[in-house]
């Protein structure tokens, strides 16, 4: 499964940032990073990056790129602002869909809205819709996320911090997972361990010797 992410805008990008001056760019690219390395845990999954750290990529670049690969599954990950840029009280997440509401689209949204909402305990503004580009013109599964208020002086605090940021890619990489129905990367063999414990050391040093001689790491612990 091919899985492109998203971190929307640029570090350049302008009025993208908060009153206080953190750019969303840093915050997109960061879940986006982290929700990559929790995506490439699960079997057949390579994930790709719409976005780059040298430029703002415009938006038909990354629709572009998407469907040049046949990528399965797009999200693009943002964080939101209200009003002229000064500090409010607006806040929330909401995840968007295209306004005709492709059933695939719509079940991956509300399956990041509910686990961002049960992660975050932020307000759950919902999932909508809306005639973004990169919601129309890929050709694929599309959905775009907003995590967080840049106006809100609260929400924009937890946008800085690297717990929420990984909480937000925990919330996104599982819906992917759940949606798709992915299986984890086989983590090898169990292994178990067995104490013994002997009154004499020459009844160790024997039993020892003969896990050794038939393949096990034994060791002798006093």
């Amino acid at each position: 499964m091919k899985i492109m992410l998203d971190a929307g805008h640029g570090y350049g990008t302008s009025g993208k940032r908060s009153p206080d001056g953190i750019r969303e760019y840093e915050f997109n690219r960061s879940v986006a990073r982290l929700a990559k390395e929790l995506l490439e845990n699960y079997q057949n999954v390579t994930v790709y990056f719409a976005h780059s750290d040298e430029r703002d990529v415009p938006s038909s670049e990354r629709t572009d790129l998407a469907n040049r690969l046949n990528a399965d599954c797009f999200v693009s990950i943002h964080a939101n602002a209200y009003g002229t840029g000064d500090w409010n009280s607006v806040g929330g997440i909401e995840t968007y869909v295209y306004p005709s509401r492709p059933q695939e689209a719509l079940e991956l949204a509300h399956k990041i809205q509910q686990n961002l909402i049960h992660l975050t305990g932020l307000r759950d503004r919902g999932v909508k819709t809306a005639d973004f580009h990169v919601l129309r013109e890929t050709k694929m599964t599309a959905v775009l996320v907003e995590c967080g208020f840049m106006t809100n002086k609260g929400e924009a605090a937890l946008l800085r911090t690297p717990v929420y940021r990984k909480r937000c890619a925990q919330a996104i990489a599982k819906a992917v997972a759940e949606e798709y129905g992915l299986k984890r990367k086989s983590e090898g063999p169990k292994q178990y361990k067995v104490q013994v414990t002997f009154e004499e050391r020459q009844e160790a040093e024997k039993l020892a010797g003969n896990l050794r001689n038939d393949g096990y790491n034994a060791n002798i612990i006093e």
